[in-house]
Formats: C-alpha cells, sequence, structure tokens
C-alpha cells in the first residue's frame, strides 16, 4: 500500500524549524545595543531585549522573561559593568555557559573616563589613543570574563553606543561572536554587519547636517550620558545637572549651573523623560531659557533594527531644534 507523501510545504516548515533550532539564543542588555544585533541577525535570527524600553539600566529587578531569556541565551551581549552593574551577577548565576561578549572591551573601542564636575570644558575631547581599544581579541569570550574589568568600575562612561565609530567597531565584534556560535550563517552575519557599518556612514552625515546650522550652540543636558555623542559630532554641552542618573544633583551643583546659564548665554537646558523635571525647571526658572527632552536609550522607540538609527536622528533633531527656536 502506498503511503501519501509528506506535503511540500510541511517538508519545507520542518526544515525551517530545523534551521531555526540551530540558530544561537542571543539575550541583548539594552535597546540601542539591541538595535545593532538585531541587524546583525536580520534574516537568521532574533536577540532578546532584558533591560525593556522605559527601565533604567543601572537599576533593574529582572521579570521572569527576561531571567528565562538570560538562562537559555547562548551568547549574551552587553556593554559591561559600568552600565549594568546588577547584571554582572545575573549572568553568572542564570547563563554561567553562555558565551559573554563585553562590548566595552571590544577591539577598536575608543572609551572616554567619566567626567568630574558640574561644568565641562568649553570644548568636547575626543577618544584619545590612550583611551582606546581596551579590547581583547575575544570580544570578551570566556566565563572567565563575568568578573573580569581592568579598571575600578565606574572610571569610564558607559555610553559609548552614542559613538558611530564605537557602534560600527560593535557589529564587527558581534559578527564575529555570532559567527563563532553558527559557523554556517557565519557569511550572512558577516554581509549584515558590513550592511549595517554603511548605513551607519550614512547616518553620521545625516546627524552632522542637522546639527551644522546651530553648531556652537550653548546647551545643558540633565545627565552626563553624552560625551561620545558630543565628541562625535564636536557638539560639546556646557554642563550636566547630574553627572549620573543614579544620583540626585547637590543644591551646590544646581546653583552652579544656573549661573553658568545666566552668564554664558545658554540657549538650552535638555531634560530626559524618566527623570524629574522638577530640576531642569529649577535650573531655567525665571532665565527664558528653552528646554527640550533627550533620550539616550530611545525608552519611546519600538525595538528593532531601527531604533539605533531613530534614536540617533532623534537625538540631533531634538537638540538642533531647541538651539535654533
Amino acid at each position: 500500500m502506498s503511503r501519501n507523501p509528506i506535503p511540500m510545504a510541511l517538508t519545507a516548515a520542518l526544515l525551517a524549524g530545523t534551521a531555526q533550532a540551530d540558530v544561537p539564543r542571543v539575550a541583548v542588555d539594552i535597546a540601542p545595543v539591541h538595535a545593532l544585533v538585531a541587524q546583525v541577525m536580520q534574516g537568521v535570527g532574533t536577540p532578546d531585549l532584558i533591560v525593556p524600553p522605559g527601565a533604567s539600566p543601572h537599576e533593574h529587578s529582572l521579570r521572569p522573561s527576561e531571567a528565562r531569556a538570560l538562562q537559555e541565551a547562548d551568547l549574551v551581549v552587553w556593554v559591561g559593568p559600568d552600565l549594568t552593574p546588577w547584571m554582572q551577577d545575573a549572568i553568572a548565576t542564570l547563563a554561567g555557559d553562555a558565551t559573554l561578549a563585553t562590548l566595552m572591551e571590544a577591539d577598536g573601542v575608543q572609551v572616554l573616563e567619566v567626567r568630574e564636575g558640574a561644568l565641562f570644558e568649553a570644548h568636547a575631547h575626543g577618544a584619545d589613543e590612550d583611551h582606546a581599544d581596551h579590547g581583547h581579541d575575544n570580544h570578551g569570550h570566556g566565563h572567565d570574563d563575568h568578573g573580569h574589568d581592568d579598571h575600578a568600575h565606574g572610571a569610564h562612561d558607559p555610553h559609548a553606543w552614542l559613538s558611530p565609530a564605537n557602534a560600527g567597531a560593535w557589529l564587527d565584534a558581534i559578527a564575529a561572536d555570532l559567527s563563532e556560535a553558527d559557523p554556517d550563517n557565519a557569511a550572512r552575519y558577516a554581509a549584515n554587519a558590513a550592511g549595517a557599518r554603511a548605513a551607519l556612514s550614512a547616518l553620521t552625515e545625516e546627524v552632522t547636517a542637522l546639527l551644522d546650522p546651530v553648531r556652537g550652540g550653548r546647551f545643558i543636558v540633565f545627565h552626563d550620558a553624552y560625551q561620545y555623542f558630543e565628541a562625535a559630532f564636536d557638539m560639546p554641552a556646557a554642563g550636566a545637572i547630574s553627572l549620573s542618573d543614579a544620583a540626585a544633583p547637590s543644591p551646590a551643583r544646581i546653583a552652579e549651573i544656573r549661573d553658568r546659564v545666566a552668564r554664558e548665554g545658554v540657549a538650552c537646558v535638555l531634560s530626559e523623560p524618566q527623570f524629574n523635571p522638577g530640576l531642569v525647571a529649577t535650573v531655567t526658572g525665571g532665565t527664558g531659557v528653552r528646554t527640550a527632552v533627550l533620550d539616550p536609550l530611545g525608552s519611546d522607540l519600538v525595538p528593532g533594527p531601527a531604533l539605533y538609527a531613530d534614536l540617533m536622528r532623534g537625538l540631533a533633531t531634538a537638540l538642533a531644534g531647541c538651539l535654533s527656536e
């Protein structure tokens, strides 16, 4: 007796399911980095996001779904312990068998030190050679990296994704890690990373053009998260209300900022959606200085491959709009 053949559509679905099952599970810390990983994985798989939009990366309590994503991960991609110090223990506990990619240690990444004080120098300083390339050839591979940090936590500014050059270096590191975990799709990862780097170059030109008309304008940021963006696009901030989103500014710091706003022609003070707008009102009250909202994490954007470009474009648009009104 002849048997009915398996329908071709079902066969294709079974083969696709087998291929998908072989794709590494990837967990990523924050939405901008998740966007970069999603670009490299396009057409192959989809990474999991650990810190949801709107949550602070510095302090976050894992939801069950996020803990499960870490537990099931073959590869964990994160900026590093300076950004998400709580995540170090979570990775060691839940993802001890996963490969760890610490992007602040990737080859070619330029790292800036944390700035001190409420007021900044007149010109943003770029990442010099002494600060560059803290990465390792293995891009942070291996389980010994779970507790590894060449520098004291907090010594370096972790907001490095706001530099397109760093994002380009990270794309290469992500593609290398994925290719090692999934050699069958290595060519796809490499091609995706190359395409994403080309898009980054176009994005950098676009952001530069948006900022050119307001270059030299004076502005204050809510917390000191933007120096990579400032250095990349030669748009130095005059100061920050708070050094960290984890610490409230002192009355003396607020007074120092108010004095600079009054004396030095600051045109714009920038707030952030997650933090107390009353602090910005205290700084700007009675001055007539304009305000706008910047968000270094893209909390109002939909996570996915397009988020990184939308984030950078949004920062430039908000800053240019506030300075040019």
